[in-house]
């Protein structure tokens, strides 16, 4: 019988310290499934950071949207913020004016900033060593509130204009975040994103389809989920008082006569649409809208009727890759994505 190398001793007893933490993100992912398939659309963030504190503990987080305030941020947005700001955003642990302390400081806090440069990266406060000293109105805040061990990550919201991050924290009594607990943070916000992005999709889909960036979800009292940065900036614009994550008054009025329609300052129009339990909001502006050419509108048109695209080419005289690049075209300016939506674009345009 031979007996086993000291490599091999050494792999099986690694492969058996892995074994429990591999064991909890599964367990844990497969917990963040059910939670994106039936918590309630206002419930699902904070109860799937609940699941990931008993994957990774900590004594406070903070989640939402960011713009980063970079020139060029914003997705093509007319408005570039001057500093990182935050828009909305759930926390557990922290206290309420948390996110206004914090969009006053945001220039100086080279954290979040750092986060906000590596998108899709775990960011810990080891990775800032080397950098100048912090604000000391940033140290100020963050004794404050007791964030004394930082871990985040800050990926893109697709199509939204806006960031979207997850940040956790620990008081000094507690140990920093380790390596392995870096690993399982990561694996497990990004799969959040990827699960949140899913199911504002099929919420969207229920609603007049508007570009992302254009777009919000809020509960019928006001609280906001998801909001896109032109119609967050279109909000600010009209209700300079606005701080986000809770619709101004004046909109929240508006919302239990939906569906209907909101002025929004001089430039915008508010549409406000019943979304299940939830009200979808949407802006349109004379320069977002986009006329089609003659072609394409004819394409969009018979395509809607029911006609294939060979049927179309024949009729049209064009190839069938043509008229599928002129219904591309056709989706992407009318801000649709399927045949039904298509059907109500042109009905209603």
């Amino acid at each position: 019988m031979r007996t086993p190398s000291v490599a091999h001793v050494a792999h099986v007893a690694a492969q058996a310290q892995q074994a429990d933490p591999l064991r909890a993100l599964s367990r844990s992912l497969l917990q963040l499934a059910e939670q994106a398939q039936h918590a309630p659309p206002q419930d699902l963030l904070h109860q799937a950071l609940q699941t990931l504190r008993g994957l990774v503990p900590f004594d406070s987080a903070w989640w939402g949207e960011v713009s980063a305030g970079e020139s060029g941020a914003g997705g093509g947005a007319q408005e570039v913020q001057a500093a990182p700001r935050n828009w909305l955003h759930g926390s557990i642990g922290l206290a309420r004016g948390f996110a206004d302390e914090w969009n006053a400081l945001s220039a100086a806090d080279d954290f979040a900033q750092h986060s906000m440069r590596h998108l899709g990266e775990v960011i810990r406060e080891r990775d800032l060593v080397g950098a100048p000293p912090e604000d000391p109105q940033v140290m100020a805040f963050a004794e404050r509130h007791g964030l004394y061990h930082c871990m985040a990550l800050t990926a893109e919201l697709p199509h939204s204009g806006l960031l979207f991050f997850v940040s956790v924290y620990r008081t000094p009594t507690r140990s920093e975040f380790t390596d392995a607990e870096t690993v399982l943070f990561g694996e497990f916000v990004l799969h959040l994103l990827q699960h949140w992005h899913h199911r504002l999709q099929r919420l969207q889909s229920d609603s007049p389809r508007r570009p992302w960036d254009s777009f919000a979800l809020a509960q019928p009292t006001g609280e906001l989920l998801f909001a896109g940065l032109r119609i967050s900036q279109a909000l600010r614009a009209a209700h300079p008082e606005w701080a986000g994550t809770r619709l101004p008054p004046a909109v929240v009025q508006a919302l239990s006569g939906a569906p209907c329609n909101l002025a929004l300052g001089k430039a915008c129009r508010l549409r406000l649409e019943p979304c299940g339990p939830l009200v979808a909001l949407s802006i349109a502006s004379r320069q977002h809208k986009q006329a089609l050419a003659p072609r394409e509108l004819s394409v969009a048109m018979l395509y809607a009727q029911g006609q294939s695209h060979k049927d179309i080419a024949a009729t049209l005289g064009l190839t069938p890759a043509t008229v599928r690049t002129y219904l591309r075209t056709a989706y992407a300016a009318l801000g649709v994505r399927n045949k039904l939506e298509l059907v109500a674009a042109l009905r209603n345009a």
